[in-house]
């Protein structure tokens, strides 16, 4: 077989691939802008779920063409900024509804450290383990740049242990999150762009079109995925908690899983896509790019959220299990910057994570969540203690970021 056939079947398949990713939101976007009448918890969950695949496909490659134009890390924090969409329109949504509704009080912050512990308990986990398959591997190498991201997670990490300690997620909680948020935003616009050897879709847009062309493609590849994304999520969380209901499974359990779940698969199968495509690093970013701003811009809006909701400069409480759970969730996120700070996250640790998060979701007591917290600072300061390249690295990644070249 010639090349050209084969590069005339590459490109049909590219089309099809392309076209079908396209093709999918549609139903659901046909369904949203007639105002049709509701399909049921069953229908609702499969059009809304290969609505937000396609999506998914489209964010991907906007990020790739992307890349050509603008530091990566800026790419990264967009694809998270819009692909995270659904978790920030489920959690401020429980924030507003506890101002006038008492009983709602657990849920904001129950969803948002379900949606923080699943997308490394889960996400990241399975971002290296496709990664490493697909590769024939053990380690998946995390490049260098990506010190931006791991830098403004750590921070983050840090300030967190110190909320529940106020009984309240307060609003100067919000102004030191969004602080960090902003540095984060406007040192990732300053970070270095690289040219990036593009295949499938995103290589067929690019050859196809000028410079103006592919920034206008990645443009309304973005907005588009947003839309679909911003108008297929709630309701997609909102029938998979129906369907969990039907089947008699907890309240909170579902606010605190079931929907987060939902909420955060966009994101979770753009990264999935990036490790798939042999790109796991770039999906790794992305996951990590992500648990920054929900760690910083989501839990800051959270508190703003509730107060205008209110209409008092007021901070959103903490009871004792938010509490226990928001030192769960920074114990976690402690030990897995560690984990990556020296620019590699190995099988055995993806699975280390892994089987952490899958023991504990199974077992929602106190105690349980206690004994983790301190499993997860314990396992911390074991690895801190007895490697000198772990400590070397952490201590590197708290050091000024250099100026780009």
């Amino acid at each position: 077989m010639s090349d050209r056939t084969l590069a005339r079947g590459s490109r049909k398949r590219d089309v099809a691939l392309f076209g079908t990713s396209l093709v999918l939101p549609l139903p659901w976007v046909i369904h949203h802008l007639t105002g049709a009448s509701d399909p049921g918890a069953a229908w609702a969950a499969g059009l809304t779920g290969v609505a937000i695949l396609g999506a998914a496909f489209l964010l991907s490659w906007a990020v790739e063409l992307a890349e050509q134009d603008i530091p990566q890390s800026l790419a990264l924090l967009i694809l998270a900024l819009v692909s995270v969409l659904p978790e920030y329109a489920v959690d401020l949504a429980f924030a507003v509804k506890a101002a006038s509704d008492p009983s709602w009080l657990p849920y904001p912050v129950a969803n948002m450290t379900g949606a923080n512990r699943l997308l490394i308990g889960f996400g990241w986990a399975a971002v290296v383990l496709v990664s490493c398959r697909r590769a024939g591997t053990t380690l998946l190498e995390i490049p260098h740049h990506h010190r931006l991201e791991i830098r403004f997670l750590l921070i983050a990490t840090l300030y967190s242990f110190v909320i529940p300690l106020s009984g309240s997620l307060s609003l100067f909680d919000a102004a030191v999150l969004l602080g960090i948020f902003s540095w984060y935003a406007v040192s990732a616009a300053r970070g270095h762009t690289e040219y990036v050897e593009l295949v499938g879709p995103a290589a067929l847009l690019d050859q196809r079109m000028n410079d103006v062309g592919r920034r206008a493609a990645i443009v309304l590849l973005f907005v588009f995925s947003a839309y679909v994304i911003i108008i297929a999520a709630e309701p997609f969380a909102s029938s998979l908690v129906t369907l969990g209901r039907s089947s008699h499974i907890e309240e909170f359990v579902l606010i605190q899983w079931v929907a987060p779940m939902a909420s955060e698969s966009p994101e979770f199968l753009v990264a999935l896509l990036f490790a798939w495509r042999h790109r796991g690093a770039v999906g790794l970013g992305a996951l990590i790019s992500s648990k920054v701003n929900q760690w910083t811009l989501l839990v800051g809006a959270l508190p703003i959220a509730y107060a205008v909701a209110l209409g008092e400069a007021r901070g959103l409480p903490l009871d004792d299990r938010q509490s226990q759970e928001l030192w769960l969730t920074s114990a976690q996120s402690l030990l897995a910057t560690l984990l990556v700070c020296n620019f590699g996250f190995s099988r055995l640790e993806a699975v280390l994570l892994a089987v952490l998060f899958g023991v504990q979701l199974f077992f929602p007591s106190q105690e349980v969540r206690m004994v983790f917290s301190v499993l997860y600072l314990a396992i911390f300061a074991t690895v801190l203690a007895v490697s000198s390249e772990r400590r070397r690295a952490f201590l590197t990644v708290l050091r000024p970021l250099p100026a780009p070249d």
